[in-house]
């Protein structure tokens, strides 16, 4: 019943907030009676939910931001679609613990809810947040993130550069520090690409392709329209 989409980026070069994947949102989100959303990964929670909010009007796409509910858990138990937004993953990691959010969200994807990431919110899908590019501005109870699938996400991934002699501590080699102690698969994503989960099926969508890193595997290049469902496994 796992429905995901789970994107790099929400804004992309040459385009407005959610426009370069607005045909799968849409598509995604058919269907559903409501849909509510996520803004704790920044700090200005009236502006963001607004941004989302009206973006997804654009869409014909009706959503309330969670931060307006006195009971955030609540409201993620009466809603048929979810759409968690990017910013930073340590700020919103802790507060989906300190409201409560965690089990409700993990519960309701159970039983089919639609559940949308766009960078932290995809990387919050993941068995952990260990993978984040970000700075841990605030301290969350753990590392422990949803576990919504059983493999890391670095959204917004970028390939090493051989002629830039100021890139010596690349993406690859984060990844290759994160596989020095831990074993779950890293999937990095370029901006412009998602992944599609509908049960037990996941495929490459969006653009730019993927990279996909193993322990004790050179990385493998991802296509878009791949078939991901053996990471699901």
């Amino acid at each position: 019943m796992r429905r995901l989409l789970l994107i790099s980026n929400s804004t992309h070069f040459g385009s407005g907030y959610l426009e370069h994947c607005a045909e799968q949102v849409k598509s995604f989100f058919s269907g559903c009676d409501s849909i509510l959303f996520v803004p704790y990964a920044l700090q200005d929670l009236e502006r963001y939910a607004q941004k989302a909010c009206d973006a997804f009007a654009a869409m014909d796409l009706s959503m309330k931001s969670c931060h307006l509910h006195a009971d955030p858990g609540s409201a993620v138990r009466a809603t048929s679609g979810l759409f968690i937004g990017g910013g930073n993953t340590f700020r919103l990691l802790e507060k989906l613990n300190r409201f409560n959010m965690i089990d409700p969200i993990r519960k309701r994807v159970g039983e089919g809810m639609a559940y949308m990431g766009t960078s932290a919110g995809s990387n919050m899908a993941c068995v952990s947040i260990r993978t984040t590019n970000d700075m841990p501005i605030v301290y969350p109870p753990s590392f422990s993130a949803l576990n919504l699938v059983p493999f890391q996400i670095n959204s917004h991934f970028v390939d090493s550069d051989p002629t830039n002699q100021h890139m010596s501590e690349t993406r690859e080699t984060r990844i290759a520090e994160f596989h020095e102690e831990n074993a779950e698969p890293v999937v990095g994503l370029r901006e412009g690409a998602m992944l599609v989960v509908r049960g037990e099926r996941m495929v490459l969508k969006g653009q730019n392709g993927a990279k996909l890193f193993r322990r004790g595997d050179p990385p493998l290049e991802i296509e878009i329209d791949a078939d991901l469902s053996y990471l699901l496994g």
